[in-house]
Protein backbone atom coordinates (compact mmCIF):
# COMPACT_ATOMS: atom_id res chain seq x y z
CA UNK A 1 0.00 0.00 0.00
CA UNK A 2 1.39 3.37 -1.05
CA UNK A 3 0.07 6.92 -0.73
CA UNK A 4 1.07 9.29 -3.53
CA UNK A 5 1.43 12.62 -1.73
CA UNK A 6 1.12 14.58 -4.97
CA UNK A 7 -2.17 13.06 -6.08
CA UNK A 8 -3.44 12.24 -2.56
CA UNK A 9 -4.42 8.74 -3.70
CA UNK A 10 -3.81 5.26 -2.32
CA UNK A 11 -2.64 2.78 -4.93
CA UNK A 12 -4.60 -0.20 -3.52
CA UNK A 13 -7.94 1.63 -3.29
CA UNK A 14 -10.74 1.39 -5.81
CA UNK A 15 -11.15 4.98 -6.99
CA UNK A 16 -14.74 6.27 -7.00
CA UNK A 17 -14.54 10.02 -7.44
CA UNK A 18 -17.00 12.17 -5.50
CA UNK A 19 -17.81 15.78 -6.35
CA UNK A 20 -18.66 16.38 -2.69
CA UNK A 21 -15.36 17.96 -1.74
CA UNK A 22 -13.50 21.21 -2.07
CA UNK A 23 -10.17 22.81 -1.24
CA UNK A 24 -8.90 22.71 2.32
CA UNK A 25 -7.94 26.08 3.86
CA UNK A 26 -4.40 24.62 4.06
CA UNK A 27 -3.83 21.33 2.25
CA UNK A 28 -0.75 20.65 4.41
CA UNK A 29 -2.84 20.85 7.59
CA UNK A 30 -3.89 17.21 7.90
CA UNK A 31 -3.94 16.73 11.66
CA UNK A 32 -6.78 14.31 12.48
CA UNK A 33 -8.27 10.99 11.37
CA UNK A 34 -12.02 10.61 11.96
CA UNK A 35 -13.45 7.08 12.04
CA UNK A 36 -17.09 6.70 10.96
CA UNK A 37 -19.55 3.86 10.58
CA UNK A 38 -22.03 3.61 7.71
CA UNK A 39 -24.54 1.13 6.35
CA UNK A 40 -27.18 1.75 3.70
CA UNK A 41 -29.94 1.14 4.32
CA UNK A 42 -29.26 1.07 8.08
CA UNK A 43 -28.15 -2.38 9.24
CA UNK A 44 -27.65 -3.67 5.70
CA UNK A 45 -24.24 -4.35 4.22
CA UNK A 46 -22.87 -4.83 0.69
CA UNK A 47 -24.30 -3.32 -2.46
CA UNK A 48 -23.39 0.04 -3.95
CA UNK A 49 -25.66 2.40 -2.03
CA UNK A 50 -22.72 4.02 -0.19
CA UNK A 51 -21.02 4.76 -3.53
CA UNK A 52 -24.31 6.17 -4.80
CA UNK A 53 -24.73 8.41 -1.74
CA UNK A 54 -21.21 9.83 -1.94
CA UNK A 55 -21.53 10.36 -5.71
CA UNK A 56 -25.00 12.00 -5.62
CA UNK A 57 -26.66 9.09 -7.41
CA UNK A 58 -28.79 7.59 -4.62
CA UNK A 59 -32.34 6.95 -5.82
CA UNK A 60 -34.76 8.10 -3.10
CA UNK A 61 -37.37 5.60 -4.34
CA UNK A 62 -35.25 2.48 -3.74
CA UNK A 63 -35.76 2.45 0.03
CA UNK A 64 -37.88 4.57 2.41
CA UNK A 65 -34.76 5.64 4.35
CA UNK A 66 -33.22 7.08 1.18
CA UNK A 67 -35.94 9.74 0.84
CA UNK A 68 -34.35 11.75 3.66
CA UNK A 69 -30.71 11.32 2.66
CA UNK A 70 -30.65 11.21 -1.16
CA UNK A 71 -30.37 15.01 -1.38
CA UNK A 72 -27.41 15.21 1.04
CA UNK A 73 -24.05 16.29 -0.34
CA UNK A 74 -21.66 14.16 1.72
CA UNK A 75 -18.49 12.20 1.16
CA UNK A 76 -15.54 10.67 2.89
CA UNK A 77 -11.96 10.15 1.87
CA UNK A 78 -12.15 6.38 2.31
CA UNK A 79 -14.52 3.50 2.91
CA UNK A 80 -13.42 0.12 4.23
CA UNK A 81 -15.99 -2.47 3.22
CA UNK A 82 -16.72 -5.51 5.39
CA UNK A 83 -14.57 -7.69 3.13
CA UNK A 84 -11.60 -5.31 3.48
CA UNK A 85 -11.98 -3.56 0.12
CA UNK A 86 -10.84 0.07 0.26
CA UNK A 87 -12.70 2.68 -1.77
CA UNK A 88 -11.35 6.22 -2.11
CA UNK A 89 -13.79 9.01 -2.92
CA UNK A 90 -11.70 12.12 -2.26
CA UNK A 91 -7.93 12.73 -2.52
CA UNK A 92 -6.37 13.49 0.86
CA UNK A 93 -5.31 17.04 0.00
CA UNK A 94 -8.99 17.90 -0.62
CA UNK A 95 -11.63 18.51 2.05
CA UNK A 96 -14.20 15.71 2.11
CA UNK A 97 -17.59 16.51 3.61
CA UNK A 98 -17.78 13.85 6.34
CA UNK A 99 -17.76 15.39 9.84
CA UNK A 100 -20.31 18.17 9.52
CA UNK A 101 -20.59 20.53 12.47
CA UNK A 102 -17.67 19.33 14.54
CA UNK A 103 -15.02 20.19 17.10
CA UNK A 104 -11.72 18.55 18.07
CA UNK A 105 -9.64 19.88 20.93
CA UNK A 106 -9.46 23.64 20.30
CA UNK A 107 -10.54 23.53 16.64
CA UNK A 108 -13.91 23.70 14.88
CA UNK A 109 -14.81 22.41 11.41
CA UNK A 110 -12.94 19.11 11.47
CA UNK A 111 -13.40 18.63 7.72
CA UNK A 112 -10.83 21.41 7.23
CA UNK A 113 -7.98 19.39 8.78
CA UNK A 114 -9.06 15.75 8.91
CA UNK A 115 -9.19 12.57 6.88
CA UNK A 116 -12.51 10.74 7.08
CA UNK A 117 -12.52 6.95 7.03
CA UNK A 118 -15.88 5.19 6.84
CA UNK A 119 -16.16 1.64 8.12
CA UNK A 120 -19.02 -0.32 6.58
CA UNK A 121 -21.01 -1.24 9.64
CA UNK A 122 -23.29 0.11 12.30
CA UNK A 123 -23.17 0.95 15.99
CA UNK A 124 -24.25 -2.50 17.19
CA UNK A 125 -22.76 -5.01 14.73
CA UNK A 126 -19.12 -5.98 15.33
CA UNK A 127 -16.80 -4.86 12.57
CA UNK A 128 -14.82 -7.59 10.81
CA UNK A 129 -11.26 -8.62 11.56
CA UNK A 130 -10.15 -7.75 8.03
CA UNK A 131 -11.60 -4.24 8.46
CA UNK A 132 -9.42 -3.66 11.53
CA UNK A 133 -6.37 -5.06 9.76
CA UNK A 134 -6.89 -2.82 6.74
CA UNK A 135 -7.73 0.20 8.94
CA UNK A 136 -4.55 -0.18 10.99
CA UNK A 137 -2.46 -0.54 7.83
CA UNK A 138 -4.10 2.58 6.34
CA UNK A 139 -3.61 4.60 9.51
CA UNK A 140 0.07 3.63 9.68
CA UNK A 141 0.52 4.72 6.04
CA UNK A 142 -1.26 8.01 6.75
CA UNK A 143 0.97 8.62 9.77
CA UNK A 144 4.05 7.96 7.61
CA UNK A 145 2.78 10.35 4.93
CA UNK A 146 1.40 13.27 6.94
CA UNK A 147 3.64 14.59 9.75
CA UNK A 148 0.86 16.03 11.95
CA UNK A 149 -0.81 12.61 12.29
CA UNK A 150 0.00 10.07 15.00
CA UNK A 151 -1.82 7.42 17.01
CA UNK A 152 -3.15 10.14 19.33
CA UNK A 153 -4.84 12.07 16.50
CA UNK A 154 -7.57 9.52 15.84
CA UNK A 155 -11.17 10.13 16.89
CA UNK A 156 -14.61 8.71 16.27
CA UNK A 157 -17.33 10.74 14.60
CA UNK A 158 -19.09 10.63 17.97
CA UNK A 159 -16.04 12.30 19.56
CA UNK A 160 -16.02 15.28 17.18
CA UNK A 161 -19.82 15.63 16.98
CA UNK A 162 -21.03 14.47 20.42
CA UNK A 163 -24.79 14.38 20.88
CA UNK A 164 -25.27 14.58 17.12
CA UNK A 165 -23.45 11.42 15.98
CA UNK A 166 -22.90 8.00 17.58
CA UNK A 167 -20.68 6.26 15.02
CA UNK A 168 -18.57 4.23 14.79
CA UNK A 169 -20.56 3.03 17.79
CA UNK A 170 -20.16 0.71 20.73
CA UNK A 171 -19.38 -2.17 18.38
CA UNK A 172 -16.12 -0.50 17.33
CA UNK A 173 -13.17 -2.07 19.18
CA UNK A 174 -10.83 0.83 19.96
CA UNK A 175 -8.63 -1.44 22.09
CA UNK A 176 -8.08 -3.83 19.18
CA UNK A 177 -7.23 -0.93 16.86
CA UNK A 178 -4.72 0.38 19.40
CA UNK A 179 -3.07 -3.04 19.67
CA UNK A 180 -2.84 -3.39 15.88
CA UNK A 181 -1.34 0.09 15.54
CA UNK A 182 1.33 -0.64 18.14
CA UNK A 183 2.38 -4.02 16.71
Amino acid sequence: MHIDITSGLIDEARQQSSLNCDSRPDERDIALIVIHGISLPPGKFAGDYIDQLFCNKLNPDEHPYFKDIARLKVSSHLLIRRDGEVVQYVPFQKRAWHAGVSHYKDRNNCNDFSIGIEMEGDDETPYTDIQYQVLSKLINKLIESYPKLNTETIAGHSDVAPGRKTDPGEAFDWELLSKLLSS
